[in-house]
């Protein structure tokens, strides 16, 4: 039987995995990418910042590599908002953006979760849980010659980071898996929404 663990680390991997593929779509199609171009887009913003938080932590080949629901979830994705894109398009902004703090959660807490399976220290575990959150749309925006969101734009990686900590903090006062999980990804869902909301940013250096 699989262990409670893996099941929660599968499916969140999974969902965010969907979700972010459907998110580096709909940013691939107005680039004018074809459709590789496209499904490119999907996979790496899916995929990646999880392949690089599996390699960071020796868990080769990684997860994504090794079992075909990875990639079958980003493909999919790809190819609903290749083939759908007036549809999708019309769907309000607010909706999507929600979908993306979902999507951002899941990898938060999925990658927090597998690097504490591996016995990461703590502070470690956070870090690779962001990584694992905003490493693909960071590649993402490489592909397509831009400065990477995460970069400049509002609350992102914080909220990532936020939600990977209080995951953390809930694992060491043995807090249920389960509810830990919950708790870093609903802190991390409800920053980013609420930046979003309220236009929060991090302070930029003054250039005078």
């Amino acid at each position: 039987m699989i262990h409670e663990h893996s099941k929660l680390l599968l499916w969140a991997d999974l969902a965010g995995t969907f979700l972010f593929a459907v998110q580096g779509a709909l940013i691939a199609v107005p680039a004018n990418l074809d459709l590789l171009g496209v499904m490119v887009l999907a996979f790496s913003t899916a995929l990646v910042g999880g392949i690089i938080r599996d390699v960071l932590i020796g868990a080769v080949p990684p997860a994504s590599l090794r079992d075909w629901r990875y990639a079958t979830a980003a493909f999919t994705g790809g190819v609903i908002v290749f083939f759908l894109h007036p549809y999708v398009r019309s769907i309000p902004a607010p909706f999507i953006m929600t979908l993306d703090a979902a999507a951002l959660s899941l990898f938060a807490v999925a990658g927090t979760e597998k690097a504490l399976l591996y016995k990461m220290h703590p502070f470690i575990a956070v870090l690779l849980g962001a990584i694992t959150a905003v490493g693909g749309g960071t590649v993402r925006d490489v592909l397509l010659a831009q400065i990477p969101n995460v970069l400049r734009s509002d609350i992102y990686a914080t909220a990532a980071l936020a939600g990977a900590t209080v995951m953390v903090a809930a694992t060491k006062l043995r807090v249920p898996p389960a509810l830990a999980a919950v708790s870093g990804g609903l802190v991390c869902f409800l920053l980013r929404v609420i930046s979003v909301w309220q236009h929060w940013n991090l302070p930029k250096a003054f250039t005078g």
